[in-house]
């Protein structure tokens, strides 16, 4: 049984999400063999101001600021 986590920053809608586990789930059951209703998927949101990439916080990355604003997250940078 395929217990897949994804984290990812709050803001993803539900169609995405749908979409998500939908192709995460046919590629498990087509590359693991799992059968498709043993396959469970948890998502974990997480705020920019929780994660850090090479000693930033997203939060202060103007590189990451079109994402954060495409999912409603304000950047400080």
């Amino acid at each position: 049984m395929p217990n897949i986590t994804v984290e990812l920053l709050r803001g993803r809608s539900l169609d995405q999400r749908r979409r998500f586990v939908e192709a995460v789930t046919e590629d498990a059951v087509t590359h693991l063999g799992a059968r498709r209703q043993d396959v469970r998927i948890v998502f974990t949101e997480i705020g920019a101001e929780d994660v850090a990439n090479g000693g930033v916080l997203a939060a202060d990355d103007a590189s990451r600021a079109e994402v954060l604003a495409r999912h409603g997250q304000a950047s400080t940078a």
